[in-house]
């Protein structure tokens, strides 16, 4: 398989896309004025307490207060895991065999080599009892999605390209993607022999045969961003901001720049540059596979990128047999729906049905990966009578999920052809993030008919024919709207005029919402829509 990370830059936005064997697997948007939040660290001030929700509001400047669940405070969570990306932890499963360490184990490795500086969590240590005006320090697991605020947890952690820093934790992980049972042991050890007091750290799946001075190098500089965020904090008022994480563009480098990973091309010279020093800096063995990208056809064209974009922003998503799935979101959840291309006959509809609906599973997984959706998930597959066949459809689903790094949980299919599933959500998905409401139909993609304006006028007229004082009106209205309104041998307007004694002249803007009209007094220029409305 050959994977390859592609990066188009413009004016306006960096773009990152993860190709494996020609094929979109993964897709970042990096928005200059919408910069990634994840990861970043404040130093935050407690708004409100609500015990009713086991939740506190934490004011840490921005636009909507922060969200801080009970389960957020204190020991480390699940959902901390967000940061990562890729790497799942598992607690040292070496110390938990062995027991309580003896006093000379614990002083035989307090004498091992560590980072110079000693660092102290009690400075910040959360405490589950939290007051308003209370001073705290949170870090983002979840960017904000439409009205709702970001989510934070006072479990903060540092990520770097081999290692993750908890500096309010005490244990010891490896990803579970490495699975060779000597390299787990051997990057235990190292991280034990390395690790500062009071902390705990998770190697990643990067950390794979490196060895102890690469490792040792990554954990001193996290250990110097924290020990830099401290003095911070110490220095400043609430709200804060103590750390910034790295961009979108630069954390896909840091997190996904893996060995298997076989080119990176990137079509602007500027971040090529940018990019090349911090993989000199964090990985100088993989420099040489940075490339810049000269060619006169677009990068994203080139590697036929942009096509399989396009279809990310579309609803209706094509598959091979000649079935396709349609993607719709809503409110409380996504819904996907999974439609047969082709009638079959009985004896053949059931397995036709099983060949789409195992189609559909695979570019499911496909589409939530590449849009990032999370939440709740509602599939409505084909309907199977066998429930062999059934099963085989759920089966798929978890195994094309092994490949997703974003946490899910899936219930079994029911017997109406349903699977329900919840989807870790960190950021916005694509289509947010590269789309905004339609200013006419505030998202809906709906219009309220022609026929239910002109009521809505000629609703507002007879209202206005009782109280107003003034006989001549302007109705400033779309062209669309305003050709309507003069259709027929005795047209809507004629009709309004005669029947409220008014005289109505139509002033059509192209500029105007066709959603709404504006009425003014002719003589006067006043607005007079909102008094009558």
């Amino acid at each position: 398989m050959n994977k390859e990370i592609i990066i188009n830059s413009s004016t306006s936005q960096n773009r990152v896309a993860i190709i494996e064997d020609s094929n979109l697997v993964d897709f970042f948007v990096d928005h200059p004025e919408k910069q990634r939040m994840v990861g970043d660290v404040y130093l935050g001030r407690v708004a409100r307490v609500l015990p009713g929700i086991r939740a506190a509001f934490i004011d840490i400047g921005l636009k909507h207060d922060a969200f801080l669940h009970f389960s957020d405070i204190g020991e480390r969570t699940e959902a901390l895991q967000g940061i990562f990306d890729d790497d799942e932890d598992e607690n040292d499963e070496t110390q938990q065999q062995t027991g309580t360490k003896t006093e000379a184990q614990s002083s035989t490795e307090q004498q091992s080599e560590q980072p110079t500086l000693t660092l102290r969590k009690s400075d910040f240590r959360q405490i589950p009892k939290l007051h308003k005006g209370q001073e705290l320090l949170i870090q983002i697991l979840k960017e904000p999605v439409k009205d709702k605020g970001v989510r934070v947890t006072s479990s903060v952690s540092i990520p770097g390209r081999f290692c993750v820093l908890l500096p309010m934790d005490d244990k010891i992980g490896v990803s579970k993607k490495i699975i060779d049972f000597r390299e787990r042991k051997r990057l235990r050890k190292i991280a034990r022999g390395i690790i500062p007091r009071d902390c705990g750290l998770i190697i990643r799946t990067a950390a794979k045969d490196q060895d102890e001075e690469s490792l040792s190098a990554d954990l001193k500089y996290l250990v110097k961003i924290w020990s830099d965020l401290q003095e911070d904090a110490k220095k400043m008022d609430p709200p804060s901001l103590l750390y910034k994480d790295l961009s979108t563009t630069t954390s896909v480098i840091r997190d996904l720049f893996t060995p298997d990973v076989s080119k990176v091309f990137i079509d602007s010279k500027k971040l090529y540059k940018e990019i090349r020093n911090y993989v000199q800096f964090i990985q100088p063995a993989l420099l040489d596979r940075i490339e810049l990208y000269k060619g006169e056809v677009p990068v994203f064209e080139a590697f036929k990128i942009e096509q399989q974009i396009k279809t990310l922003m579309g609803r209706k998503v094509a598959l091979p047999s000649g079935g396709h799935i349609v993607i719709e979101h809503t409110e409380a959840m996504t819904v996907i729906d999974v439609n047969s291309g082709r009638y079959a006959a009985k004896k053949e509809q059931e397995l036709n049905s099983l060949k789409t609906d195992l189609e559909a599973a695979r570019e499911i997984v496909r589409q939530l990966r590449l849009r990032d959706v999370g939440g709740l998930l509602v599939v409505d597959f084909i309907d199977l009578e066998d429930e062999k066949n059934r099963k085989k459809i759920y089966d798929e689903l978890k195994k094309e999920f092994k490949k997703d790094r974003a946490k899910t949980a899936i219930l079994p299919m029911t017997e109406f052809g349903l699977i329900q599933l919840t989807r870790e959500r960190v950021r916005e998905n694509i289509v947010q993030s590269m789309t905004e409401a339609c200013p006419y139909c505030q998202g809906s993609g709906l219009l309220t008919k022609k026929s239910n304006l002109i009521h809505e006028i000629e609703a507002w007229l007879k209202r206005y024919r009782m109280e107003g004082r003034h006989k001549s009106l302007i109705i400033k209205v779309h062209p669309s709207l305003g050709d309507k309104m003069k259709e027929g041998f005795i047209s809507t307007l004629t009709k309004l005029q005669l029947k409220y004694f008014l005289r109505i002249k139509l002033d059509q803007d192209e500029r105007a919402n066709p959603q709404t009209f504006r009425i003014l007094s002719k003589k006067t220029g006043e607005d007079l829509t909102e008094e009558f409305a």
